[in-house]
């Protein structure tokens, strides 16, 4: 539980790789992750080619991160899953969950929004070469943190409303 309290978005990097046992385990995470009706609708796409980075990077005005961040995750999911629907709400999970591990074994890393917008999304569908029957969903920029951490509470007692 106390990675969740300490989870906090890293932007910046140090040039420093990632390793691939690493990778697997923050992978492992994402796919432990609860799905509507276990349907389980990810694919991830590893990105470590500088000049993919460099293009996710530029693919948006917020995705700057993946620009300068060793490995990036690119999440996107099946459109021929049960409940297509549900998929945006799976893969946040999934994407949490990855968050999270990475956050465990010392790595830094930030969410960079993709879905529902569909110029990035074929953007970087485009980028990745995600195939036809899958749409790209997140992208996580990570690495290990060339930034201070700065963690805020965010407990606000006056958005919890007890129905009686």
């Amino acid at each position: 539980m106390a990675d969740l309290f300490h989870r906090v978005s890293i932007r910046k990097f140090k040039d420093e790789a990632v390793s691939s046992e690493d990778i697997g385990y923050i992978l492992e995470a994402a796919m432990a992750a609860p799905s509507a009706k276990n349907q389980q609708p990810w694919e991830f796409y590893v990105i470590q080619n500088r000049e993919v980075l460099k293009k996710l990077g530029e693919s948006s005005p917020f995705s700057g991160p993946a620009g300068n961040a060793p490995v990036a995750i690119v999440s996107a999911y099946r459109e021929d899953c049960e409940l297509p629907e549900f998929a945006h709400i799976d893969m946040s999970i999934a994407m949490e969950n990855l968050w999270l591990a990475a956050d465990e074994i010392g790595l830094g890393g930030v969410w960079l929004g993709v879905a529902p917008r569909e110029d990035r999304m074929k953007e970087v569908e485009e980028i990745v070469g995600i195939p036809e029957g899958q749409r790209a969903f997140g992208i996580f920029a990570m690495g290990y943190s060339a930034e201070e951490r700065t963690q805020q509470d965010r407990f606000d007692q006056s958005r919890i409303h007890y129905v009686r």
